[in-house]
């Protein structure tokens, strides 16, 4: 079965960076697709960003445009999640989990718990 190792979180004051690695251990086919999410206590998954490292398809929600940004390399089965500009609310849990991603849009399974695929890592950012 896929696993997804997320890394690289920690405290940051706010207006720092942080680059988030993603390790994917699974089929090929498991490691297609690949995006990323956070959730902070007491509120709702909320997808961020995805690729498609085969061919670079890629997609990111407007609120974190300009801010954020995904890459790949393949050769790894590795995603990174860039997070410059951080602010207080980009607190949260952050994961990766295998998604549908295209330009316009990245699905997922609801069902299906972030913690299942493996350990979420955690971005503190303070004021």
């Amino acid at each position: 079965e896929v696993q997804l190792q997320a890394s690289g979180g920690g405290l940051v004051q706010a207006g720092g960076s942080l680059r988030l690695s993603c390790v994917c251990s699974g089929s090929n086919s498991d490691c297609y697709e690949i995006g990323w999410f956070r959730q902070a206590p007491g509120k709702e998954r909320e997808g961020l960003s995805c690729i498609r490292p085969t061919d670079s398809t890629a997609y990111s929600v407007e609120s974190v445009k300009g801010r954020f940004t995904i890459s790949s390399d393949h050769s790894k089965n590795t995603v990174y999640l860039q997070m410059n500009s951080l602010k207080p609310d980009d607190t949260a849990a952050y994961h990766c989990a295998p998604v549908e991603c295209n330009v316009g849009s990245m699905r997922w399974d609801p069902d299906i718990p972030l913690n299942h695929w493996g350990q979420g890592t955690l971005v503190t950012v303070s004021s």
